[in-house]
């Protein structure tokens, strides 16, 4: 690849004797063991040895050359631990003086032999912390290291990939060139520390103030009426879930007063199960809207993916209300009941309190099916595909909720229609029960379904097939291991995987931005080992560079063909 490296200081030269085999009556006996022995002097090593069933040996080779990394292009060996050089080494068999000064014996031709030895590259000892080469921010050098943007300007910019989407590169700086700049400024380490502690004190104070403005607003804006426009959030709550948990916490309020005056008014345990019902009901969405207002808040530092898991949450804190305060107390007020039977009013009131909250409840529950609909169509997945993978935990919650107490009523109102027929008291505290044990099996299904939410599931195998092909269809990669898809929430699927990509596709990749005359000079130019290593560190840095921009593309990409893929993740493998 390079001929002009083909030269003299490239090539050891080695003389080796090839010595006939003796007769076995003229082997000396004295020498049981191989013998070998390293000398060096005059820039010429030799090294001889001799065998059991052999005369003795020798070989010569010429000088050995070394290179260091540095530059100083001496041709010196590395030196050991012990600060002995390998050429002053003798190996720890020595053979007898007698055979050493014993002649060849039955010698009948000598061979030279040329052998061509790579240069030895010195390896470089960066120890265990290594920091020379590492940049940092404009942002964090002037926080962490108390410098103004006119100090920066002084140093060395560098062009870098930028990690972020919305910019392509930015300029950041050596972290040496800013830790020297600093102690140039501050004129030692203790007196930056001094710095930071006081920068500390003062950032504390500025937010102290911002809290205290903060209140002082809020107050004038209590009394003169807040002018300030209505702000998106407010807009995408009233939207799909937030709109059907809002018209579902007017309707079941509602309800729960129109049901508590005909529990006063007839002493019905089923009537009190409903009320209790639609209390628990009205509770536990009102908990759903401030999980949903809470879901919709930007990422920040503290929460870099979001705040989406706060529907989970609600929904999950709702089931377990709904079991407390629904079942619990439904049947408790059934058994009761049963113990101690008590004789019930009219029940014409109850009737058509139970046929009003008859329609309202299916009014909010075909606003629940309506948007499940919806969205399980835009998802691509069936009804109920949609509800029991917990796609949206509010509108899931407002769906069962609503099933529950039409199913409730309808329930309530057979059995007081029994009480009423036969007299028997009995069969209102059964119709309790009943309410109670369906409030049951709502509140375990919504546990269930948002624990599992909340450990991280993974989405189908279908759609995880479907990204990994896409990504094993491109050029650039190999093969994809360790690939893990989790569903966020809220349609929002994080994608993780290991790719293997194909080094040749990356360097030309990286070839074809180049001019290939000027690296063809460049290599024609090289002619010591110290100018291949700066044209090998040159290309094989700018290599890199192009092996993360393939990430970069791929993570764009695969983001651009699948909008709920909001989070990706690739490693090189």
């Amino acid at each position: 690849m390079f001929p002009s490296l083909a030269h003299r200081p490239w090539q050891i030269f080695c003389r080796v004797y090839l010595q006939q085999r003796a007769p076995l009556s003229q082997r000396p006996t004295r020498l049981l063991r191989p013998c070998y022995g390293w000398q060096s002097g005059g820039g010429i090593h030799n090294l001889w040895f001799s065998l059991p069933d052999s005369r003795v040996a020798s070989l010569a080779c010429g000088q050995v050359q070394y290179y260091s990394t540095t530059g100083s292009g001496k041709d010196e060996p590395p030196v050991e631990a012990d600060g002995t050089k390998p050429t002053d080494k003798v190996a720890a068999a020595q053979p007898s003086p007698e055979a050493s000064d014993s002649k060849p014996q039955g010698l009948t031709k000598a061979e030279t032999i040329q052998v061509k030895v790579r240069a030895v590259l010195k390896k470089r000892e960066y120890g265990t912390k290594y920091t020379q080469n590492n940049f940092i921010t404009a942002v964090r050098a002037m926080n962490e290291f108390c410098l103004k943007p006119s100090d920066l300007e002084q140093l060395r910019k560098i062009r870098r990939r930028s990690p972020h989407d919305d910019t392509e590169a930015f300029t950041v700086f050596l972290r040496s060139d800013v830790e020297a700049k600093a102690l140039d400024v501050w004129g030692s380490q203790e007196a930056l520390a001094r710095e930071r502690k006081l920068r500390k004190e003062v950032e504390r104070e500025y937010q102290e103030n911002i809290f205290r403005n903060q209140q002082l607003l809020k107050e004038y804006k209590d009394f003169w009426g807040n002018t300030k426009p209505r702000s998106g959030k407010r807009t995408t709550f009233l939207l799909g879930p937030g709109k059907v948990v809002m018209v579902a916490i007017c309707i079941n309020g509602l309800n729960f007063f129109f049901k508590l005056l005909a529990w006063v008014y007839t002493g019905s345990a089923s009537m009190f199960s409903e009320a209790i019902h639609s209390l628990a009901d009205t509770c536990n969405q009102a908990l759903l809207a401030l999980g949903i207002s809470q879901s919709v808040r930007n990422p920040d530092a503290v929460h870099p993916y979001g705040f989406t898991n706060m529907r989970y949450i609600a929904s999950l804190i709702s089931g377990v209300g709904i079991f407390m305060m629904g079942a619990g107390l439904s049947w408790y007020h059934g058994i009761m009941g049963l113990l101690h039977p008590q004789p019930i009013e009219s029940l014409l009131w109850a009737y058509c309190i139970l046929a009003g909250s008859l329609v309202s409840e299916g009014a909010t529950l075909l606003v629940a099916i309506n948007e499940i609909k919806k969205s399980a169509h835009q998802q691509g997945i069936s009804f109920y595909e949609y509800v029991m993978q917990s796609r949206d935990p509010s509108t899931n919650v407002v769906l069962l909720e609503d099933a529950a107490a039409v199913l409730g009523v309808v329930l309530a109102a057979g059995c007081m229609g029994l009480t009423s027929l036969t007299g028997n008291p009995y069969y209102d505290s059964l119709g309790s029960l009943g309410v109670g044990t369906l409030l049951g099996t709502v509140s375990a299904f919504l546990i269930y379904t948002n624990t599992e939410a909340l450990l991280g599931r993974s989405i189908q195998a279908e759609h995880v097939q479907k990204l990994t092909e896409f990504l094993e269809s491109d050029p650039a990669v190999r093969a994809i291991h360790d690939v893990k898809a989790t569903d966020m929430g809220l349609s929002k699927v994080r994608f993780k995987a290991e790719v293997d990509f194909d080094g040749r596709v990356v360097t030309r990749s990286y070839l074809e931005k180049q001019d290939i005359e000027q690296i063809l000079n460049d290599i024609q130019q090289v002619k010591t080992p110290e100018e291949l290593e700066n044209f090998m560190l040159k290309h094989g840095e700018n290599i890199i560079d192009t092996l993360g921009a393939e990430v970069d593309r791929l993570e764009k990409e695969l983001k651009q063909r699948n909008p709920e893929v909001r989070h990706v993740d690739l490693e090189i493998l």
